[in-house]
């Protein structure tokens, strides 16, 4: 029986007799360099554990080498499943492999399901088997994450719109809550002891006042199988302390931040709290700077990715949008709309990055004292962590504020134009969220670039271009001999796939500007199948969550994020790990091959 490490998966989802079966049934075979382990066409007869050396996957059609395996790594299962080899394996140095029989192996898929679904899982099931591993004083991710909207919502306490004020806080006097729903004409709205107040006080109305005049409409609204995690980013970007619960259109349940605040820790709700109690620059500054610490904890508690980068965002923009109110006076504000742009306008920028923001004017619309403000807000982010834009895109340069009118021009110009700068600020435009003053003039000017460029095949195939610009780094496992070296992460992975989404979402008028949303909408329109969205969204997860691990671990050290935060190094990763990343690079590749078929771009 050989002494073989099968801690990870998939053999780590047999039990111990069976992994006790596999070290009895391997043998130990050597392969020279250039011998040829598994040929095209061959039907498979093992399956290949590597314990030494390195291994070239190549496709015999194109001559081109698409895989690089090494120590640890598994292939040949595929083969045996399917009936016969797809590709050539072959040995790149001098290298010795564990060899699983075909009949062993299918027995183990036989008597263990999970250990024969490992192989015909999605990305999207892998991933989840490899979040389910994290754990952090035994709290995994799945524990963590478990905690449904269901759980702990509060009845809904419903009155009509023609409902007193003076009966509506007898009502809420009588029941101990502090909120009502407001029923009127088959809509909801919400009522709050604070609008009881501000009606009575602020706008010195009538005790026998009907309620539907101070109701907020329309509600924010979660459903019962949401995770209460959603419940929290969505208070937190709507700026509210509760959400009603909804099933089709009718509401179920009200959550509260206190119901929240029973399930998670305290952190993340203090630092909203903190953020929404700030009244100067200084005590913004305060609660920015805990933002790290939270980045930190959520990852050790097993977040789930997309859901940090959503409540990061939503924390973020509130950030911007406090310093924004700090500067612009409220009279102007109406006047104007901030957008944040880059990752930060899609949600997906979980550190703070390079500012990239602009302003809408409505036309007609601007103050003398606009141009120092937009000079005072630029420097006020630089000072909460928010480094300049090496581009310079940024409010405090003039490029990046105009009016209506005058964007629509810039759209139009750069859409002719279709050179290297022009699709680089269409790109950017694309993205844009707004975060303070009214978003309305940007929904406006998302219209106005929508009607301009989505029709324009030729435009869109100067833009999909793009996505060609980097190699996906599929032949670079093994090959990485020096710590300092490693994939480039951002390029191979991340942006392929945002940018090839954002692309299919210009040509389809998707207004969401995540890269997950986009790809639920594109699944919605008919655009991509589900299961391949999904896992395009997992491989952007995976590539996230290890660049995120990389910049954390060199803000540790360095105190800032630095350029090689992009760079993972293949050989730091575990077996399971290494096989997702390998697996999201070939997702990668049919997904700019179906983008070359789609914008008759040459793609080899």
């Amino acid at each position: 029986m050989v002494d073989i490490d099968l801690s990870q998966a998939p053999f780590s989802l047999l039990d111990e007799p069976g992994r006790q079966r596999v070290r009895r049934g391997v043998d130990l075979a050597y392969y020279d360099t250039d011998e040829i382990i598994l040929d095209a066409g061959q039907s498979g007869e093992h399956v290949f554990l590597i314990h030494k050396g390195e291994v070239a996957e190549l496709d015999t059609a194109t001559s081109e080498r698409i895989g690089h395996y090494t120590a640890g790594d598994l292939f040949g299962a595929i083969s045996i499943l399917n009936g016969q080899s797809r590709y050539r394996f072959i040995a790149e140095q001098e290298s010795l492999c564990y060899l699983l029989p075909r009949s062993l192996f299918e027995t183990l898929c036989r008597e263990y399901p999970v250990f024969a679904d490992y192989f015909r899982q999605s990305l999207a099931d892998k991933t989840r088997l490899l979040a389910e591993r994290r754990t952090t004083g035994g709290v995994t991710m799945a524990g963590f994450m478990l905690a449904r909207v269901a759980e702990c919502m509060r009845a809904p306490r419903l009155i009509d719109g023609d409902t007193s004020i003076a009966e509506a806080a007898l009502r809420l006097r009588e029941i101990g809550a502090d909120s009502l729903l407001v029923a009127a004409d088959g809509r909801y709205g919400m009522l709050t002891k604070t609008d009881l107040l501000d009606g009575l006080i602020g706008q010195s109305l009538d005790r026998a006042t009907p309620v539907l005049g101070i109701a907020h409409f329309p509600l924010i609204t979660v459903r019962p199988d949401d995770y209460l995690f959603q419940a929290l980013i969505a208070m937190t970007r709507h700026e509210v302390e509760r959400v009603v619960v909804v099933e089709g259109e009718q509401p179920v349940g009200v959550v509260e931040l206190t119901d929240v605040l029973s399930f998670f820790s305290s952190r993340s709700y203090t630092v909203s709290l903190e953020l929404e109690q700030a009244e100067d620059l200084e005590a913004l500054a305060r609660a920015s700077a805990r933002l790290p610490g939270l980045v930190r904890s959520l990852m050790a508690q097993g977040v789930k990715l997309r859901f940090a980068m959503e409540l990061l965002a939503a924390l973020n923009g509130r950030i911007i949008s406090k310093t924004f109110d700090l500067t612009v006076p409220a009279e102007h504000r109406r006047d104007c709309c901030l957008m944040v742009m880059g990752s930060e306008g899609r949600g997906e920028q979980i550190l703070k990055t390079d500012q990239d923001n602009g302003l809408i004017l409505a036309d007609g619309a601007d103050w003398p004292e606009r141009a120092e403000q937009m000079d005072r807000f630029t420097e006020r982010l630089l000072t909460l962590g928010y480094p300049r834009c090496p581009g310079n895109i940024m409010v405090s340069n003039p490029q990046w504020v105009d009016g209506l009118e005058g964007w629509r021009q810039r759209i139009d110009r750069w859409a002719e134009q279709r050179d290297g700068p022009a699709l680089m600020n269409l790109t950017i435009l694309l993205d844009a969220h707004a975060v303070g003053g009214n978003p309305a003039l940007l929904e406006t000017l998302r219209e106005a670039l929508f009607a301009r460029c989505s029709h324009d095949e030729l435009l869109l195939s100067y833009f999909a271009r793009a996505v060609l610009s980097f190699s996906t780094p599929l032949t670079l496992f093994g090959s990485l001999k020096r710590p300092t070296h490693g994939i480039d992460i951002k390029k191979g992975g991340i942006f392929p796939i945002v940018h090839g989404v954002r692309t299919l979402a210009l040509e389809r008028r998707i207004r969401p500007t995540s890269t997950l949303a986009r790809l639920d909408a594109l699944v919605a329109d008919g655009r991509l199948e589900a299961a391949f969205a999904a896992d395009l969204g997992e491989a952007l997860s995976l590539f996230a969550e290890l660049r995120l691990n990389q910049q954390l671990a060199r803000l540790e050290e360095a105190g800032q994020p630095g350029d090689d935060a992009n760079l993972v190094v293949v050989q730091r990763l575990s077996t399971l790990e290494r096989d997702l990343l390998r697996e999201a690079l070939h997702l990668v590749k049919e997904f700019k091959q179906r983008l070359s078929y789609r914008f008759h771009l040459e793609y080899s």
